[in-house]
């Protein structure tokens, strides 16, 4: 099976960039695609890990291609709609369209072209080449779980940990930290960066021996803090105020309208949308009740965080032209006229052949008859018949 984990050298120097895409503008085209992903596996209810895996499939798929080949909202459809099917919720390509639709302004719908069914389909069977069909994907979240199931101590900080590590994970689709690390490596990592924010410490867990200096010492070996932490900033850099970067939604970038130098540009508020990810102050707790067992549970976590909502998808409107009357068929004209033979037809080209047929036994000497017997008696005759006196 391919490996699927890059040093950070190789994921600067992708067929992007040698594309003449910067590193920044790259990691932007991601964020939105990876975003883009998470808004439509959203509105069409799909589960945390089919949005997971589309968003993986993104990822992988812009190591071998180019942005500027390959339009990054197509893309994106076309990995939710295999992750759909890889993670038995399928969804129609239709329907993920219609979607994306209404999520996509025309400008941006229109790179689907006149039948963006049929752009996705064909995307399906290059997406399907590039990643080597190699289609399961394991994701942090049931590590996650795993581990905090096997740390002690206040029930209620923890289950507040595990949310914001979730949330965690959550976020770091956005990034590449799945090309650069192993899903218990980001679990680890994300579970001490919520335990740091929400302040709980691990002071035991289950299963611990002497040789264990940290608690993720059980689950992943040789891991250091400079790891976690490069990670942690990954993730943390997210949240960090962004500029607005000019240029189109598309590459390749088109050059900006010229503006007069008398006229004032206006003040634009840029939209909450505008940054990859929405801030979130704090992630969302689910009060425990006070003398309760802990249980730990997948939190039902907006996948959209924070983004503005989105004209509902249903009932579905449809606004299809009504059938064109087709045109009435023209008569067949008639072909050229048959010719007759003119020409007698042909006298006996072959005339009969009196040859008698052919002797097979003329050689052979004939056999006389065998001797016949005497002549076997006949029925006996009838008997006389008298009537009755």
């Amino acid at each position: 099976m391919p490996y699927w984990y890059y040093d950070k050298k190789d994921l600067l120097n992708t067929p992007s960039f040698r594309d003449g895409i910067l590193n920044e503008a790259e990691n932007r085209y991601r964020k939105e695609g990876a975003r883009f992903i998470i808004d439509t596996g959203s509105k069409m209810d799909l589960g945390y890990n089919t949005v997971a895996t589309g968003v993986v499939y993104f990822h992988r798929f812009y190591m071998f291609h180019s942005f500027r080949t390959f339009p990054r909202y197509i893309t994106a459809c076309c990995c939710l709609f295999l992750a759909g099917k890889v993670e038995e919720t399928p969804k129609k390509c239709k329907d993920i369209i219609k979607v994306a639709k209404s999520l996509l302004t025309e400008q941006k719908f229109g790179i689907f072209g006149e039948d963006p069914k049929e752009e996705v389909m064909t995307l399906e069977r290059i997406l399907l080449q590039t990643i080597k069909f190699d289609l399961q994907v394991e994701h942090p979240y049931g590590y996650l779980l795993k581990y905090a199931k096997c740390l002690k101590g206040d029930k209620a900080k923890l289950q507040k940990m595990v949310q914001m590590a979730w949330t965690f994970v959550n976020d770091s689709l956005c990034t590449t930290l799945c090309l650069q690390w192993e899903p218990e490596v980001i679990a680890v990592a994300l579970m001490f960066l919520a335990g740091k924010l929400s302040k709980f410490d691990v002071v035991d867990w289950n299963g611990r021996i002497p040789k264990h200096n940290a608690w993720w010492d059980m689950f992943v070996e040789d891991i250091t803090m400079e790891l976690l932490e490069d990670i942690c900033h990954q993730v943390l850099d997210l949240y960090s105020p962004q500029t607005q970067q000019t240029g189109s939604d598309s590459p390749p970038n088109q050059p900006p309208a010229k503006q007069p130098k008398n006229e004032k540009k206006p003040s634009v508020t840029p939209p909450t949308s505008a940054s990859p990810i929405a801030v979130v102050s704090k992630p969302v707790l689910t009060p425990i009740k006070n003398g309760a067992d802990i249980k730990i549970e997948p939190p039902k976590v907006d996948m959209r965080f924070s983004y503005p909502a989105y004209p509902p998808l249903y009932p579905p409107m449809y606004n299809a032209p009504p059938p064109a009357i087709p045109a009435p068929r023209l008569p067949i004209p008639p072909g050229p006229p048959i010719i007759p033979y003119s020409e007698p037809p042909p006298a006996n080209r072959f005339p009969p052949v009196n040859v008698p047929p052919p002797n097979y036994y003329a050689g052979m000497p004939a056999r006389p008859l065998p001797p016949r017997g005497p002549i076997p008696p006949g029925p006996p005759p009838p008997r006389p018949y008298y009537p009755p006196p």
